[in-house]
């Protein structure tokens, strides 16, 4: 059999801000060198290269497919590794196929002390075989949850560049909920699965642990087009301990500002945090928890000191609430969504938090379909 190999080009990559060519092939960036540059956060390096909702998107008549590419994983002292990342296949907008990477580097961190090393590996070979015939749109999207520098295409048929974007395109920026924690697979984080459900185009600006109102990151969001935006504030903020609420309002209205100034009109959706029972009414910051013989996390502040200022999620929904109320006299575009309305007290009963932080594949499924009826619905407007 005779392969064709094909570069993997920008036009190619979707959900992604900016390739960096490197020395294996290119690795999708989820923000700009120019705001790397000003993050000093290792956390947030970390995740913005993590590809969620980062896809491969060409049409071809190939019935082989092959994809070369070098992981890097992360392992948690104490905890045991997390399976490989999972690429999805998707034929017609249908999950066809789905396959891990042999290989790779491993990052190894340690919560406790912050501590990190990395082991290399190789690259490794992904195969999907005997795909239907006849020419077809492909999207290959790239696991969530690790690294994923890409080397190589080759398919048995020539491949084509898709069709120009036709759907809405919806920017979203959340926390790690939004990145995709504890998904089975890229398709199975609840921004992708709203997108799809929705019919809209995904970029997302999902950071684990870096949803902390950088503005850096509204003036990403200020200069990628869209058709709708959505901010999803508060668990950070509160986990992390950043901020208080005399800081807060000033830093939400600041990071909206600069949205707003290259997107005056478009709707702008601010949803506030999901039901997360430890940081209610307790400040952080959050602890990993190892009591039960598996990773938890725990809220170590004092509720007392909310009276001082310290934010909780109860605290951030109403500033929230009250900040769009009062931006919404002179933007008809801004709108609020209370984030217990994707996930509330009656879901957490079914459906709770395995680790107290980080929803489930189920979860995330319930999310998303709500997500596309209470939020995406403003596209339509």
């Amino acid at each position: 059999m005779s392969w064709i190999a094909t570069p993997i080009t920008p036009d190619m990559v979707r959900g992604a801000i900016e390739l960096e060519h490197t020395g294996h092939g290119v690795l999708p960036h989820r923000l700009p060198a120019w705001a790397r540059a000003q993050c000093a956060d290792p956390q947030l390096a970390m995740v913005e290269v993590q590809p969620s909702g980062v896809r491969l998107v060409f049409r071809t008549g190939a019935t082989m497919i092959e994809l070369d590419a070098l992981a890097t994983r992360r392992v948690y002292a104490g905890v045991p590794p997390r399976p490989p990342g999972i690429y999805d296949l998707c034929i017609d907008g249908r999950l066809a196929a789905q396959t891990s990477l042999d290989g790779g580097n491993i990052l190894h961190i340690d919560m406790a002390t912050g501590a990190t090393s990395i082991e290399t590996g190789p690259a490794g070979t992904l195969r999907f075989a005997d795909l239907p015939a006849g020419m077809k749109q492909i999207e290959l999207w790239l696991p969530h949850n690790e690294v994923s520098e890409l080397i190589a295409l080759r398919t048995n048929a020539p491949v084509e560049a898709s069709a120009a974007r036709r759907a809405p395109l919806w920017l979203h920026h959340g926390s790690s909920i939004s990145h995709g924690s504890d998904a089975a697979s890229p398709t199975g984080i609840w921004p992708v699965i709203a997108a799809t459900l929705a019919g809209v185009e995904l970029v997302n600006l999902g950071f684990g642990g870096g949803a902390l109102l950088d503005p850096f990151v509204a003036r990403v969001m200020r200069d990628t087009p869209a058709d709708l935006i959505s901010v999803k504030i508060g668990i950070n903020l509160v986990n992390a301990d950043l901020m208080r609420l005399r800081a807060f309002g000033p830093a939400v209205h600041g990071f909206l500002d600069r949205i707003r100034d290259g997107h005056p009109v478009t709707p702008l959706l601010v949803v506030s945090p999901i039901l997360c029972p430890i940081h209610e009414d307790t400040p952080g910051p959050v602890a990993p928890d190892f009591a039960e013989g598996q990773l938890r996390f725990r809220a170590t502040g004092d509720p007392a000191d909310v009276a001082s200022g310290k934010l909780t999620l109860a605290v951030i929904r109403d500033a929230l609430a009250q900040i769009v109320e009062q931006r919404a006299a002179s933007d008809r575009n801004i709108h609020y969504l209370d984030g217990r309305d994707l996930y509330g007290v009656a879901d957490q009963a079914a459906l709770p938090l395995p680790d107290r932080l980080h929803p489930d594949a189920a979860t995330h499924r319930l999310i998303g379909e709500r997500f596309a009826k209470l939020g995406l619905g403003l596209i339509n407007r």
